[in-house]
């Protein structure tokens, strides 16, 4: 019972006093807290996290699992400082130059959804850790900064976040997922789109479905999986910065 309620009780490596650049007394020689980290991330991003564990990561560092332990506590304690590495990757516009806060709303936006289909991995543990390491604070920071630049009302500020944060986190969530899957498959996304949409035809309900959304489908433009999508993309973020627009005329009349 007491161990489940410890569990139950974890906040954040970052707020337990865990994280050392270096580690304990006696370490091995040859490790640091960086070096680890480094490889966690790529062996997520090479063989995701389901397949991730400490005895993986010792192999690859050809060190004992133990010796991994001088430096974390816990997987999860490891798995909270690769997210946090992987969030150091974002190039963040600096809120203070002149440039308009449409751009930088627009980069935020564009430099986050590449980072979520460049490691898969990031999105579950980013809903399941607090991801208050200092990168992701540095993001949310700028992001922060860049919503009150839109002259959004106070209370206004975090749904406008949101709107535009949550969708990018859902987007290219889906988008990581599925080039994943064409590469399970050992397709192209191409490919892999035109043989799920001949598999899909051949039910009646989902074929009429698609008949239905052929004019949408069409109008979408783009020759390849990656051009529709970067088209909807685009589109779906101009919407939302046209809505903050629209919200912004509301209050100041």
């Amino acid at each position: 019972m007491v161990k489940a309620a410890e569990r139950a009780a974890r906040t954040s490596v970052w707020l337990e006093g865990k994280v050392r650049r270096g580690g304990r007394g006696g370490q091995p020689s040859g490790l640091d807290r960086d070096r680890i980290t480094e490889v966690t991330v790529r062996l997520l991003d090479a063989e995701g996290l389901g397949k991730f564990s400490m005895r993986r990561l010792a192999a690859e560092l050809n060190v004992t699992a133990m010796s991994v332990y001088w430096y974390v506590d816990t997987k999860d304690d490891l798995l909270e400082l690769a997210l946090d590495a992987a969030f150091g990757e974002l190039i963040l516009p600096d809120p203070e130059a002149a440039e308009d806060w449409r751009d930088q709303l627009r980069t935020l936006a564009t430099e986050y959804r590449a980072l979520l289909v460049r490691h898969p991995w990031l999105s579950p543990l980013a809903g399941t850790f607090l991801n208050i390491g200092p990168n992701s604070l540095a993001f949310s920071r700028v992001v922060q900064q860049v919503i009150r630049k839109t002259g959004l009302p106070v209370p206004g500020l975090t749904g406008a976040i949101s709107a535009v944060f949550q969708f990018v986190y859902g987007f290219g969530t889906i988008e990581g997922h599925f080039i994943a899957r064409c590469a399970t498959a050992g397709m192209t996304q191409d490919e892999y789109f035109r043989h799920a949409m001949s598999a899909v035809t051949r039910s009646p309900e989902a074929a009429e479905i698609v008949k239905e959304n052929e004019e949408i489908m069409a109008a979408r433009g783009g020759d390849t999986v990656e051009e529709m999508r970067d088209r909807d993309f685009t589109f779906a973020l101009d919407l939302l910065v046209a809505g903050i627009e629209a919200m912004v005329e509301r209050a100041g009349d």
